[in-house]
């Protein structure tokens, strides 16, 4: 099984769009962000080598993408930079991300999540914050194999998630919060289902991707739009790399793309 913590490290991390004031990449699964104590052991960290990428260059993250998430993150390469971007990830509606996710069973062709969730390490009897969630699926798929005893064949479902907050782990709370907790979540998910899929899609990860990041360019004013590179190509029920994205030495949109291929089709695209 190809496991992403034992992958080399891509040199260099894919870049897909970079000015004088801001770089976006295409973050690897099992990659921290920066460094922290909470995971002492990893020797992985984009700011460090990002930094050394670009000849020294520090630059600030201004967001985050959990460890077993890949996709677009945006960093800024100047404290100013660094203070605008975070007062547009801060304001409400200023920046609109969407992922892609695999989850558990058939999920809603749309739903609106609106579910206030608790940061991870606040205290018992601290006030859930507000966390409001937009999902569609996109396609479902079925395998003719038992995952559980109890059902004949095990389901899936291809899913577009667009998070109108900005709350720790959100979309991974709310899927599980619809009792379809996406692929791989080790935290919100079943481990045996988790196994039992890893076997079969051939990597063990997290099944969530940051795809698409919008905001107004704090500088220029300008639209700035960053994507991955990963597409869903409803008509032909396939995932497929955009022929422009910069090549991806760490395979993950390969990975993906192989994902749907390893399941069969059960009901077309929504």
């Amino acid at each position: 099984m190809n496991d992403p913590t034992t992958d080399a490290l891509p040199m260099p991390l894919p870049v897909l769009w970079q000015d004088e004031h801001l770089i976006a990449i295409r973050k690897p699964a099992g990659w921290l962000v920066h460094r922290t104590g909470l995971d002492a052991g990893e020797t992985r960290f984009v700011v460090q080598t990002l930094r050394d990428q670009l000849g020294g260059t520090h630059v600030h993250p201004v967001h985050r993408l959990d460890k077993g998430t890949c996709g677009v993150l945006l960093l800024a390469l100047h404290p100013e930079a660094a203070r605008r971007l975070g007062q547009a990830f801060m304001a409400a509606g200023e920046v609109r991300k969407r992922y892609l996710a695999l989850v558990r069973g058939w999920a809603p062709a749309e739903a609106w999540v609106d579910h206030a969730l608790r940061p991870d390490d606040a205290p018992a009897d601290a006030p859930a914050q507000p966390a409001q969630t937009r999902l569609r699926r996109l396609a479902a798929f079925e395998r003719l194999e038992s995952s559980d005893g109890r059902f004949p064949s095990t389901r899936v479902s291809l899913v577009e998630a667009e998070p109108l907050t900005g709350r720790r782990h959100q979309i991974r709370r709310h899927l599980k919060h619809l009792a379809h907790p996406i692929l791989g979540d080790a935290t919100h998910g079943k481990g045996p289902l988790n196994r039992w899929w890893a076997e079969r899609l051939g990597r063990q990860r997290l099944w969530l991707h940051a795809q698409t990041l919008e905001l107004v360019h704090p500088f220029t004013q300008e639209p700035l739009r960053l994507h991955s590179g990963l597409t869903w190509q409803a008509q032909a029920g396939v995932l497929a790399v955009d022929a422009h994205a910069p090549a991806d030495a760490h395979g993950d949109l390969a990975g993906w793309c192989g994902a749907p291929a390893r399941l069969s089709a059960s009901i077309s695209a929504r």
